[in-house]
């Protein structure tokens, strides 16, 4: 009797261990498959990101430029020929410069084709100039489609001179009616 228990005893030890062996095998024919789809698609991922980030730093060194004019002429007449991705070269790289930037694309994107060949085919006027430092200047300008005066400030990091776009949206100054004039101090009156 006590065979007969020892050996019911050792067939079911044996089949929870053939069960757990089958198991087994199709867990690794499973892990086996699936790492061995996923090589390539990791190869080919990787390599596609190598290939973008070498070709996104080609881009930014090509966006240089030699004055504080210059940065804001280049930086302007991208945006009005729609290249943002260009424009942002010339763009103090902030978060608020680059929400300001997105904004200003999404709102161009909107425009109809007649609309968008007016801007990409304007002139750019500049009319006046002041440099606050030697590493901020901040100039009045326009372009010949709308033909309305903004302001823009440009300023000099790392020895490159960048379009600082958050001043265009939060300054306190009127552009329309800009007149140069000593401000008058009322403190002390």
């Amino acid at each position: 009797m006590v065979s007969i228990v020892f050996y019911c005893g050792y067939v079911v030890f044996y089949l929870q261990i053939e069960t757990l062996r089958k198991l087994f095998i199709k867990i690794q024919q499973r892990f086996f498959h699936y790492f061995a789809t996923m090589k390539p698609i990791a190869i080919f991922s990787f390599l596609l990101f190598v290939i973008t980030a070498c070709n996104n730093s080609d881009k930014q060194v090509a966006a240089k430029s030699d004055s504080d004019l210059d940065a804001a002429r280049n930086f302007l007449d991208a945006a009005l020929k729609g290249n943002y991705k260009d424009a942002s070269g010339y763009m103090l790289r902030d978060s608020t410069n680059i929400g300001y930037l997105n904004v200003t694309e999404r709102s161009y994107q909107k425009l109809d084709a007649v609309k968008k060949d007016s801007l990409k085919n304007a002139s750019l006027r500049f009319y006046d100039t002041m440099q606050v430092n030697d590493s901020t200047t901040i100039t009045i300008f326009a372009n010949s489609y709308r033909n309305d005066k903004d302001t823009l400030r440009i300023v000099k990091k790392n020895g490159q001179w960048l379009v600082d776009l958050k001043y265009l949206f939060e300054h306190d100054m009127d552009t329309t009616n800009y007149k140069q004039q000593t401000r008058i101090d009322t403190i002390h009156k």
